[in-house]
């Protein structure tokens, strides 16, 4: 029988996020992005990102390039390269993303556009 576990969970402008492992080397978050909503366009610098399509339609920039992606597709995310997902849809867009690499803190984060007000953080 399979044990249910009570993840904590991060409300954020654009929707929640909760982190699903969190190891020396990688972390596992499930992102929630409500409809009409986006991440900011960003960047990291000690961290790659991979990210998993589970449930609804995304429309994802990667260095400055856009396209859709659906339940089951997948994209990978380099160090040091621009990106954002923003659900254009009227249903929640799910997905999971891996990070690898040496740091996964939050002040990893450079932002070049953000709907938040939230750049320079």
């Amino acid at each position: 029988m399979s044990e249910q576990v009570a993840l904590e969970t991060d409300q954020r402008p654009w929707g929640s996020y909760s982190v699903l492992d969190d190891d020396g080397t990688h972390k596992v978050r499930r992102i929630v992005v409500l409809p009409g909503k986006r991440l900011s366009y960003q960047r990291h610098a000690r961290r790659s990102e991979h990210w998993f399509i589970v449930a609804g339609t995304s429309l994802v920039t990667l260095d400055g390039v856009q396209r859709e992606l659906a339940t089951g597709a997948s994209i990978d995310i380099p160090v040091g390269v621009g990106h954002r997902i923003e659900n254009a849809t009227d249903g929640d867009v799910v997905f999971i993303e891996v990070q690898h690499g040496e740091y996964f803190g939050e002040d990893d984060i450079v932002r070049l556009e953000d709907d938040y007000g939230r750049c320079g953080s």
